[in-house]
């Protein structure tokens, strides 16, 4: 029995073994060495007896990978082309990782004496260098960009913007005048649009109307490159300007709308003595009073207010080229406030209202809104209209 658990246990170890060797050779042949290094480091960081298996799968990765990138960036840089630096740095940055991993295992050497041999470049100059020429060539297209943006492509000076924050990112925080250039493109990329109102419909705005188309936060509006003022200030130069033109307000008169109408019913309205011809009252065989039941026609007279008031406005959302005068693009909004009240009451007798009638009994009639707090209503409904003409325009850069 002892030596079938040692036989099984055997083969089990040695399935396992021929598995993760398989497993290093499979991610070997099919070219993915660094999963091969990961595997392989995983397999011997600490252990005392090192199998020569993983110290030579871990030996042949590593040499191939580094023979990859080299070959890769050797095309590269003859390539000659500057874009090409960002693609030699991430090539410089995975070998400084791949060799800073296997070195807390050099020297390297299995169970049965075999010695790994690894060709440890000086990859952190190639890293600072490649770096180096990298973060140059962003610096350099940016720089470029900018001087375009200065002629009034303001595309271009966005553009610049995110070189320079890719330059930030990615090689160095701190480089040359990178700030200055940042705040410089910037400047150039963001648009300024002034925001008004007109009211071109003859009528006189309640106090507050403006207060509320005005009322947008800077979230509402404001998106990286475009910036929004209500007011207009000498010392910004101004690109656009959306003027909400208020073309036609419409305020219907109060309606009061009034129904009447009877509910009638005949109902049971208590109990009738039977008599006999002497004025007594007759029983029946089990002697009980005989009674009949007293009918009765009751009326209730039912009142219906409907009270209905209405505000429509409707605007166009010009955008203008501030410098030209030119209308660039033109929409229209509207809106409808509707203001109702319904109001049921009755006289009469309550039993012979009908279900419908019961159901719509209640409420009272109400004061009828001011003009002016359905007009600044309004104004407030039209802002999410607004805002959406205002972002889905296309003609603002």
């Amino acid at each position: 029995m002892r030596n079938f658990q040692f036989y099984f246990l055997a083969i089990i170890s040695f399935t396992l073994l021929l598995s993760a060797c398989r497993s290093a050779q499979k991610y070997t042949e099919r070219g993915d060495y660094d999963a091969a290094i990961e595997f392989c480091i995983n397999k011997l960081e600490g252990k005392k007896n090192k199998k020569t298996e993983y110290v030579q799968g871990l030996e042949l990765a590593f040499r191939k990978a580094q023979e990859r990138d080299l070959n890769e960036v050797s095309r590269l840089t003859a390539d000659g082309r500057g874009e090409l630096w960002a693609s030699i740095h991430r090539i410089h940055t995975r070998m400084v990782d791949r060799q800073r991993k296997i070195q807390p295992l050099i020297p390297l050497r299995s169970k049965d004496g075999y010695n790994a041999q690894f060709n440890l470049l000086d990859v952190a100059t190639m890293e600072r260098e490649s770096r180096a020429k990298a973060a140059d060539y962003l610096y350099t297209k940016a720089q470029q960009k900018i001087a375009r943006a200065e002629y009034g492509d303001r595309l271009a000076a966005r553009d610049a913007y995110r070189d320079l924050q890719e330059l930030e990112r990615t090689y160095y925080r701190d480089y040359r005048d990178k700030n200055q250039l940042l705040a410089r493109a910037r400047s150039l990329g963001t648009t300024h649009i002034l925001f008004e109102v007109k009211n071109q419909t003859g009528r006189v705005l309640p106090v507050g109307f403006n207060d509320r188309i005005l009322a947008f936060s800077t979230s509402d509006l404001d998106s990286e490159w475009k910036m929004y003022h209500f007011d207009q200030d000498n010392n910004t130069e101004l690109d656009y300007k959306i003027v909400f033109r208020l073309s036609n307000i419409d305020l219907s008169p109060e309606r009061v709308h009034e129904r009447e109408y009877v509910d009638e019913k005949t109902i049971q309205d208590g109990w009738d003595y039977v008599l006999d011809q002497k004025g007594n009252v007759k029983k029946d065989s089990l002697g009980n009073d005989i009674k009949v039941k007293r009918m009765a026609k009751v009326r209730a007279r039912v009142l219906e207010i409907h009270q209905s008031k209405a505000a429509r406005l409707i605007a166009r959302v010009d955008m203008v080229d501030f410098k030209t005068g030119q209308l660039l693009d033109s929409d229209e909004v509207s809106t409808e406030i509707l203001f109702e009240n319904y109001a049921s009451t009755f006289t009469g007798d309550e039993r012979a209202l009908s279900n419908d009638s019961k159901c719509r009994i209640g409420n009272r009639p109400l004061p009828f809104p001011m003009d002016s707090d359905m007009l600044v209503q309004a104004a407030e409904r039209i802002k999410p209209d607004l805002r959406s003409a205002i972002r889905s325009s296309r003609s603002i850069l």
